[in-house]
């Protein structure tokens, strides 16, 4: 048993969690019991431990506290979704612990797992038992437990996930929902997915076979064997398909592929299929495998070039480095920190050109994109913040999965005051956004763009990503879902049906003004049947209909 870890340990056990995240990511985001697309679990839990790792290569510290101080820090402004902003706590809880330690032993991993769960529980206002919360509390309790007997960092961590596990196969009866769906919590099971990891690290055992920046496996070509006169083919190219149906026949692709480049490798299954073939017309590859799904991710790389510089004793480019040029344009175009020069300020989060207008065109300072499917980070919304020339910012998340990261921006702001509304859909911060009074104080302009927001009803309507069974309706793929206060309102394979009945509704039907904004895959003729139904549904109500331009909901109504 491992006794004690070092900084250097400690780092590697960072590095290690996020390879473990990333690599069971999809099946972690399968959890998520609701069937509409989503950030999905997984997917934030890996971006903010990503964020973690990242910042564990790069810098070498000198005791195990610097390292979990850098951790945490990491982890808070990448923060992505509930699920990251709660792993953030808890290592935010975690780094405080062990703040002026050196090395650490089983004692001081109890301790500071204890200090984690604390913090996590003091930042959610309504704790809900079967969820990470409650998975990382167990898991703390017995650490501290086996503390008392063996005191080897490895003993201890091991006794934590023992019981962790346990105490998330219990989630299941202690959640209604996930009761119904037959799952365990989709929090908790990343949690423990990234202890195992480090406990994995500890013990010596080999990390997913991922690249260092926690991607998919790639295919290389071996260029120390290559002379640059050898190469056909320049471009190295790998790219991930998501296929529009599970029987897509690759073959017709296949000998396409074959007759533009060579070295070709694809793999697949069910859903997806994985390409890796050089050739000298990268764009064309790419745009021939639109034919057969959704591209998801890319990668090209220039063989010759590369070739040339391990010849000549360079530095060899790749697409490895992306992070670190991103990071140097980023320095290099990063607007200056925007001095005080008004009393009100506001930030947004949305998604979709015509809503971005929309936020603009009522006062908003800056815009951070974000929504279903994409929630921005803390340190993404802070630097809206830190754009924004005012002494008070309002930040309007617009999304239930955003607002904790949107507070968490509260104490990392020295200069400004930030205050949060929690806004849990666009047309509620669009609500907000009217209602405020750049001449108001500041307690009035935040009581008036409260209750501005506080009486408008949002309905959604938008797809189901997969089949299920929730809450009384039978749901399959591709169903049209409407959606009342993020609540299923119903389900058909017809769109003007739902919208009817949605019309048709109590919130729409005692309404006054009712705003309809059309989202990217909505046509403008398709727009305006929907706003014929609403006004035919809806006599007393004044109905308004806007292009919205936003991905995944084809409408967002809202109803005042």
């Amino acid at each position: 048993m491992v006794k004690m870890i070092d900084a250097a340990v400690f780092q590697r056990m960072m590095i290690h969690a996020h390879a473990a995240i990333n690599a069971q990511k999809q099946p972690i985001n399968d959890l998520n019991v609701f069937p509409v697309p989503d950030g999905d679990t997984g997917t934030n839990m890996t971006l903010t431990i990503g964020a973690a790792a990242a910042e564990m290569r790069k810098k070498q510290y000198d005791t195990v506290g610097q390292a979990a101080g850098g951790t945490a820090s990491a982890l808070l402004r990448g923060a992505r979704g509930n699920s990251g902003v709660i792993l953030s706590l808890l290592f935010r809880g975690f780094s405080k612990a062990v703040k002026e330690k050196e090395t650490m032993d089983g004692r001081d991993l109890a301790i500071a797992l204890d200090f984690g769960v604390a913090a996590a529980y003091k930042a959610v206002m309504k704790p809900a038992e079967g969820t990470i919360l409650t998975v990382s509390r167990l898991a703390a309790a017995r650490a501290a437990g086996h503390a008392r007997e063996d005191d080897s960092f490895e003993g201890v961590l091991e006794a934590a996930i023992q019981e962790g596990q346990e105490a998330l196969a219990h989630t299941i009866d202690q959640n209604p929902v996930l009761k119904k769906a037959g799952v365990v919590d989709a929090g908790g099971k990343g949690f423990l997915v990234i202890l195992q990891g480090m406990l994995d690290e500890v013990r010596g055992l080999p990390m997913p076979e991922t690249g260092e920046d926690g991607s998919a496996p790639n295919d290389k070509a071996d260029f120390e064997a290559v002379n640059v006169e050898d190469i056909t083919f320049a471009f190295d190219t790998v790219f991930i398909v998501r296929k529009f149906k599970e029987d897509t026949d690759l073959e017709p692709f296949r000998a396409y592929l074959n007759s533009i480049g060579d070295s070709l490798v694809i793999g697949e299954d069910d859903e997806a299929f994985k390409v890796h073939v050089h050739t000298n017309t990268p764009g064309s590859a790419l745009n021939e495998a639109q034919k057969y799904g959704v591209l998801e991710l890319a990668k090209i790389e220039n063989m010759r070039t590369q070739a040339e510089d391990l010849a000549a004793g360079r530095h060899v480019q790749s697409t490895d480095d992306l992070e670190a040029v991103e990071a140097e344009l980023e320095h290099a175009a990063a607007p200056v920190h925007a001095v005080p020069e008004k009393k009100f300020g506001y930030v947004a989060v949305c998604a979709g050109a015509g809503l971005e207008a929309v936020f603009k065109d009522l006062g908003a300072d800056a815009l951070v994109g974000g929504g279903q499917t994409m929630n921005p980070s803390t340190q993404d919304i802070l630097k809206a913040i830190d754009a924004t020339p005012a002494e008070i910012v309002y930040v309007l998340p617009n999304n239930k999965n955003i607002i904790m990261a949107a507070q968490q921006t509260v104490p990392l702001c020295e200069d400004k005051k930030v205050i949060v509304l929690p806004t849990r859909t666009v047309p509620q911060g669009i609500s907000a956004m009217l209602c405020a009074d750049p001449d108001a104080d500041e307690a009035d302009n935040t009581v008036a763009m409260t209750e501005g927001f506080a009486h408008v009803r949002t309905s959604e309507i938008t797809y189901a990503a997969r089949d299920s069974d929730f809450d009384g309706f039978a749901i399959h793929q591709g169903d049209y879902l409407a959606l009342t206060e993020h609540q299923l309102f119903g389900t058909d394979r017809d769109l003007s049906a739902i919208l009817e009945r949605l019309a048709k509704s109590d919130s729409h039907q005692s309404a006054e003004f009712i705003s309809i904004f059309y989202g990217a895959d909505v046509t403008e003729e398709q727009a305006r049947e929907a706003e014929k139904i609403f006004t035919a549904a809806c006599p007393s109500a004044e109905v308004t209909l806007l292009a919205g331009g936003q991905p995944v909901y084809y409408y967002m109504i809202s109803a005042e």
